[in-house]
């Protein structure tokens, strides 16, 4: 059978199973098992052997389950890096890659900027920073034992000159600073709403980490001790959320709050300056 064959007969089975893409994750799976890139798939007659076989259908049956995509294949891209994930930490989204954008702006010019970033999980932030902006050394928190040896795998990954500090904490609690910029991807789905999340969500991510009521306020009135004056403040937010975090963050003091939206056209990440 050809590759392209498998791919659909694994289409087939996911969209079975309730997968929400299942072609595209097929193609993700199948590449994976055969080491090839997708769109290598459409031109390749390799056969499966029967290792690779019997690999592929326990890879489809956890996918089926509706275990996240990046989990089964054990990695995922952010940014320009491949990052080790699993369940300790969250899956890194389009979403956050909004949020390292909008601190990459904030970054220009500065030569050696000192970053914060506050619940790390999976360091993705933080090492995507640190790759991109060659001077800059970031303090990344979190308060996972879990997470933190995520981190420190992905970290062990990307070579960044030992400009991140990984550190075992609740939120900001004992980081001093001074900071240029802080940045956060803190829990924000409310209570109330656990229940409607994706299976993929809901029954596989870290709880802590999807969970929370107003963390962002914390960290915000925190942040304000740990920034320089002229310091930038960025963070992701749920959706629908952005307006009450923006009048928030107005409300603690914070100038220029300005509101991003997503690639779906969603307010998801909010910034602003301390004065």
């Amino acid at each position: 059978m050809s590759p392209l064959a498998i791919v659909h007969e694994v289409a087939r089975e996911l969209h079975e199973a309730g997968v929400p893409s299942p072609r595209v994750d097929s193609e993700h799976l199948v590449a994976h098992v055969l080491g090839l890139t997708r769109s290598g798939l459409y031109s390749s007659d390799r056969v499966l052997s029967e290792r690779e076989a019997t690999w592929l259908q326990e890879l489809v049956a956890r996918r089926r389950a509706r275990e996240p995509l990046a989990y089964v294949l054990g990695e995922w891209g952010f940014r320009r890096l491949m990052l080790n994930v699993d369940a300790r930490a969250l899956v890194p989204r389009p979403e956050t890659e909004v949020v390292v954008e909008r601190c990459l702006v904030h970054l220009a010019g500065l030569a050696e900027p000192r970053i914060l970033d506050v619940g790390t999980g999976s360091g993705a932030i933080a090492l995507a920073l640190a790759d991109e902006v060659p001077g800059a050394r970031v303090v990344a928190v979190d308060l996972s034992e879990d997470a933190l040896a995520l981190a420190s795998e992905n970290l062990a990954r990307v070579d960044v000159d030992g400009r991140v500090e990984l550190r075992r904490g609740d939120l900001l609690a004992g980081v001093a600073g001074p900071f240029d910029l802080v940045v956060s991807n803190p829990p924000y789905v409310p209570v109330a709403e656990y229940d409607s999340l994706q299976p993929e969500i809901r029954l596989y991510e870290p709880y802590g980490a999807i969970v929370g009521d107003r963390v962002w306020e914390q960290i915000a009135r925190e942040a304000r001790r740990t920034l320089v004056p002229g310091g930038r403040l960025v963070l992701e937010c749920g959706d629908g959320q952005a307006a009450e975090v923006s009048a928030g963050l107005e409300a603690l003091g914070y100038e220029a709050v300005l509101a991003t939206q997503d690639l779906a056209g969603r307010d998801r990440v909010v910034e602003a300056r301390r004065p």
